[in-house]
């Protein structure tokens, strides 16, 4: 029992949350999902991913990679 309790407050959180109905289908439908708990974490975890990514390019664009002999990083990469 107290195991349980303890997997419930640290790994997962329920959520009530008022969504409009073609809001929930869509995003189940778009990604193929049997349920609405995984259609909407498929969603979320995927704005999280594209907010990162967002988030880099920033840091990129402040402080760009330059790369002035590629060939070293095609070495690099193909010994891997």
């Amino acid at each position: 029992m107290t195991y349980t309790i303890v997997y419930r407050i640290i790994y997962r959180m329920k959520v009530t949350a008022i969504l409009a109905d073609d809001l929930v289908k869509s995003v189940k439908a778009l990604t193929r999902s049997s349920t609405i708990t995984e259609a909407i974490t498929i969603a979320l975890k995927d704005w999280v991913d594209i907010y990162n990514i967002k988030e880099l390019n920033k840091q990129i664009k402040k402080t760009p990679v330059i790369i002035d002999n590629g060939q070293k990083i095609r070495e690099k990469n193909r010994s891997l």
